[in-house]
């Protein structure tokens, strides 16, 4: 019998916690759910449907997530990372049901799909979906990367390939998401400066050897996005997305997609780099202090 933990990160997540659930039902012998503080409906409802609820203060999500596989009972044999917001599609728990046990012994995780929806429309230009990335897992085989934004699973050892996808599809307004991304921007300043200064030990899964869609996107990134020009790279790389991908082809919610996260977010991290590292130009201060006083995100916890 192949024992399958679901982990779930929260706060205030009324809005998508039962539907998340939902779509785990049939698969999941356990689902854990690990609270940060959540303010609303969250916990109630999940421990209305079976969830195991425990709580932890939030640092950031590598450190939730680590945190949450030390807490799984030693008889857990294979864990689901799934986002509250996220559902498990018909086709993916179908395969879960009747492929995970099958997978030789030396498979440490599983690629699926995964796609988005914005302000309730697909996203299907841009050149962005579907990604295929590790949300699937031995438990003892995998850990979630020491890094603040963009976090993946990294494993040694051999992987396997699922063709069901899971699906992101937040039902938050537009303000709420604008105001995520605000903090989602700081939280990138920090791995790009810690690129540059190296302050603090982190982890990648930036590699072109590998083949695998999440590694070759790291590695552009950091070999190459993060040494353009700041704030010009944003107007180029919206250009590449926009245009040179179709992304105009989308629908209203695919473009807006596309502009606010595609422009608006990547100006909005290199603002907040600007503007940090202005700051460790006047005040002579180092890159954790100049982040501290600037961004309000304390390293030392």
């Amino acid at each position: 019998m192949t024992l399958l933990s679901v982990v779930i990160l929260t706060k205030n997540e009324e809005l998508h916690i039962e539907r998340a659930l939902d779509s785990v039902q049939g698969i999941a012998d356990r689902v854990f759910v690990i609270d940060s503080g959540s303010t609303d409906r969250t916990v109630e409802l999940a421990t209305a449907r079976g969830a195991t609820v425990l709580h932890k203060p939030w640092v950031n999500y590598a450190t939730q997530f680590n945190w949450a596989l030390d807490q799984l009972p030693p008889d857990t044999q294979w864990v689901l990372r799934l986002d509250a917001d996220e559902i498990v599609t018909p086709s993916l728990a179908q395969e879960i049901a009747g492929k995970l046990h099958q997978l030789p012994g030396d498979v440490d995780a599983v690629y699926v799909g995964r796609r988005m929806n914005f302000l309730g429309e697909r996203v299907r230009f841009g050149g962005l979906f579907p990604i295929r990335i590790i949300r699937l897992f031995r438990h003892g085989r995998g850990r979630c990367e020491n890094r603040w934004m963009d976090e993946h699973i990294l494993v040694e050892g051999a992987t396997a390939e699922f063709a069901g996808e899971i699906i992101d599809d937040n039902r938050n307004s537009l303000t709420w998401w604008t105001e995520k991304h605000n903090a989602y921007a700081s939280r990138e300043v920090v791995d790009l400066l810690n690129l540059e200064h190296g302050f603090m030990a982190s982890e990648t899964v930036a590699d072109l050897k590998g083949g695998q869609q999440a590694g070759i996107k790291r590695w552009l990134k950091e070999k190459v996005y993060a040494r353009l020009p700041a704030q010009l790279r944003a107007s180029l790389y919206f250009f590449y997305r926009f245009v040179l991908r179709l992304g105009f082809l989308d629908t209203s919610g695919g473009r807006a997609f596309h502009i606010l996260q595609g422009f608006w977010y990547r100006y909005l991290v290199d603002a907040k780099l600007q503007e940090v590292r202005k700051h460790m130009r006047d005040t002579h201060k180092d890159a954790k202090t100049a982040i501290r006083d600037v961004l309000g995100i304390d390293l030392q916890r």
